[in-house]
């Protein structure tokens, strides 16, 4: 795009004007806006009257003058309660002129029944008038409306052209309030040249705001190239994920930055900044928008109660542990093997506490207690007398082996914690009567192809079963998502530091998928989960469209600033390799086992309803797994993963390249020696 030069200054008398108006606090264009309207809904009033009677009509009595002012007031307070003042007035269109018709069918059908009430006559008011009022009305508000439109975008074509010298060529994607905003503060900075407008609406392209002309989004490549633009400000805050993905896309092969508003700017003060603007990142690409939280699911199983997360140290469990306390709990326990990781959630609760002390949410003297507990989920003397002590109403089960290719190579040790560790945690539970147990498991566990996924399965089994006894105080409950980011391990940190090394980046497969979804979001809807439970559920969380793993590689590689080096670009930055996919990992994963789902009172959570084996038939195949596990034998294993777990799959693997380890909790924290339990479902009553 050729920015012409010269044009006129921005110290005009145009330009002067143009600041002064738009410059305005929003408070003060909308009275000037209610006060235009007012005089024109009383000009078409007037104007009906005459008409009709054929003089130049003047109302006698302080009745009808009540009756002349009531009309143009009903107007302009049907006008503020279906939005026509939040317009913003030089993008008037098409929705605000039927804001208008409506606002105005409104208000004369109420002005007709406040005549009525008011007992006037048809000699005060004939009905021609009331009709003529409506149809001038509509065509004053219309007119003037479009009038001041055309007039503030013809006078924002005369804003500043100047070239400025070694600024920043950008782009606004979004016409309306914030991009106006932003274009004013391009005009007056020396950092920036504003080279153009892009927006959804075609009905703005070729227009002309602020000297440069509104662009079809499809346009943006050659926009670039043309005005050699190096950032793109995205100035709608109400953007979908998707579109910004696509734009994202849109701009991988140029070398652009795309930048935008954080979703809790707030435009208290009327003013948006170009510091307020942040490099587009993952989260605001990867899964879809985050649902607003129910507060009340948020409270019910967690506000004034007793807490306890298993593995509060990892990825999940520390962000469970960090929400929780923020809902107020009078006691919140963390059950951890790793000393490490409790000293980290601890060190982050204890902060957070004093940060909720400073602003109030809790009381600096009485917050709520916090209690740390180092012990393994296998240890289930261990886990029910930590129950027992703190009387526990809530269980949040993280505790989990998670890594697919560590637990190939090491099924037995994952196999115990996963499975007998968390059937301990629920014993443990069951036994003390604790209210709500809740598990978080995985995608993996639909139709597995590696013993970790079948592990998680064989999990929600054993607390499907135990939901199951007509005697069970507990509600069991379990909760089934795919990848998040900010996890341990997850994909997108080996990126970054693969990328920071200068590549390659290494994907396994070409066409390989996955689900992905924020951390905290994730902890929060697990919390809200446990409010929905009735026992037994399968919870499912809605985790958006699955992300090709390929696509966020090189959608972070562009995030970077670095272009991708491949055959159509050789001279790339950072080279993408496919290593083949790994032990028990497959192209892509699922949430559901079948397609027998409800709905739940939350649209972000799904209720599926799973087949599972009755308590006398599981406990047969526990005993047998723990002697399996007990005598290191991988095919009685493998043969009872195939009789459990439903679609579970695996490609043969050499019994010699299995390493079955007898790593046990190193860590004891009573002094009391550990029962050789039998790893069986026993019912409340036995």
């Amino acid at each position: 795009m050729n920015i012409p030069k010269g044009g006129i200054s921005h110290h005009s008398e145009n330009s002067v004007f143009l600041t002064m108006l738009l410059g305005l606090p929003r408070y003060a264009k909308r009275a000037i806006l209610i006060m235009l309207d007012f005089a024109l809904l009383s000009l078409a009033l007037w104007f009906s009257y005459s008409l009709r009677l054929g003089i130049f009509y003047w109302p006698e009595g302080l009745n009808l003058w009540l009756l002349l002012f009531s009309a143009p007031i009903i107007g302009v307070f049907f006008f503020h309660y279906i939005g026509l003042y939040k317009q913003v007035t030089r993008f008037y269109g098409n929705q605000a002129a039927l804001k208008v018709i409506m606002s105005v069918g409104l208000s004369v059908l109420v002005w007709c029944l406040f005549i009525y009430m008011a007992k006037f006559t048809l000699s005060d008011v004939p009905r021609s008038v009331i009709v003529m009022y409506g149809l001038f009305s509509i065509l004053f508000i219309l007119g003037a409306r479009s009038f001041l439109s055309h007039f503030l975008r013809n006078l924002l074509s005369f804003g500043p052209k100047t070239i400025k010298e070694n600024a920043i060529p950008v782009i606004i994607y979004g016409v309306g309030e914030v991009s106006g905003q932003l274009a004013q503060e391009l005009a007056h900075s020396s950092v920036y040249q504003l080279v153009g407008f892009v927006d959804d609406n075609p009905s703005l392209w070729r227009q002309i705001l602020f000297g440069v002309r509104v662009h079809d989004p499809q346009r943006i490549p050659q926009l670039v190239e043309q005005s050699r633009a190096k950032e793109v400000f995205i100035a709608d805050q109400d953007l979908p994920r998707r579109r910004k993905r696509q734009l994202l896309n849109l701009l991988a092969p140029l070398d652009v930055q795309l930048k935008a508003l954080s979703p809790l700017h707030k435009l208290a003060s009327d003013k948006v900044l170009v510091s307020d603007l942040q490099q587009i990142g993952l989260n605001d690409l990867l899964g879809r928008a985050p649902v607003p939280p129910d507060q009340d699911l948020l409270e019910k199983t967690v506000s004034g109660k007793s807490v306890m997360v298993t593995g509060a140290g990892g990825s999940i469990g520390s962000e469970l542990a960090l929400q929780i306390a923020s809902l107020s709990p009078c006691r919140l326990v963390l059950f951890e093997r790793s000393e490490l990781a409790l000293y980290q959630i601890e060190h982050d609760l204890r902060k957070l506490i004093d940060e909720m002390a400073t602003t109030g949410q809790v009381d600096h003297d009485r917050p709520f207690e916090l209690v740390c507990v180092l012990g393994c989920v296998q240890d289930k003397d261990l886990l029910s007398k930590t129950i027992a002590r703190h009387k526990v109403n809530t269980v949040y089960h993280a505790a989990a082996y998670k890594h697919v290719p560590i637990v190939e190579e090491n099924p037995f040790v994952g196999l115990k914690n996963n499975v007998f560790g968390t059937l301990h945690a629920a014993q443990a539970a069951m036994e003390n009567e604790v209210d709500l147990f809740v598990l978080i498991s995985t995608d993996k566990a639909v139709r597995p192809t590696n013993v970790m996924g079948a592990s998680k399965r064989i999990a929600e089994l054993c607390l499907q079963a135990l939901a199951a006894e007509k005697n069970a105080k507990t509600i069991f409950t379990m909760v089934r998502f795919g990848n998040v980011l900010g996890s341990s391990g997850s994909v997108v940190g080996r990126f970054q530091e693969q990328i920071e090394n200068g590549g390659p980046v290494t994907v396994t497969h070409r066409d390989i998928v996955r689900y992905f979804m924020m951390v905290s979001e994730a902890a929060q809807l697990v919390i809200q989960a446990g409010g929905l439970a009735k026992g037994g559920d399968v919870f499912v969380l809605d985790m958006g469209q699955p992300v090709k793993i390929v696509d966020l590689a090189k959608s972070m590689i562009n995030l970077s600033g670095l272009e991708v080096a491949d055959e159509n670009n050789p001279d790339g930055d950072i080279a993408i390799e496919y290593i083949g996919l790994r032990d028990g990992e497959k192209l892509y994963e699922e949430l559901l086992i079948n397609e027998n789902s409800s709905d739940t009172a939350h649209e972000s959570i799904i209720r599926n309803h799973e087949s599972f084996l009755p308590l006398h038939e599981l406990n047969d195949h526990l005993a047998s797994l723990k002697q399996s596990i007990d005598e290191f034998k991988i095919e009685p294993v493998r043969d009872l993963l195939f009789d459990l777990v439903e679609g579970y799959h695996s490609e043969e693997t050499d019994q010699n390249s299995l390493k079955p380890s007898t790593n046990e909790c190193s860590e004891q924290t009573n002094d009391e020696p550990q029962k050789d339990d039998t790893f069986s479902i026993t019912p409340l009553s036995a």
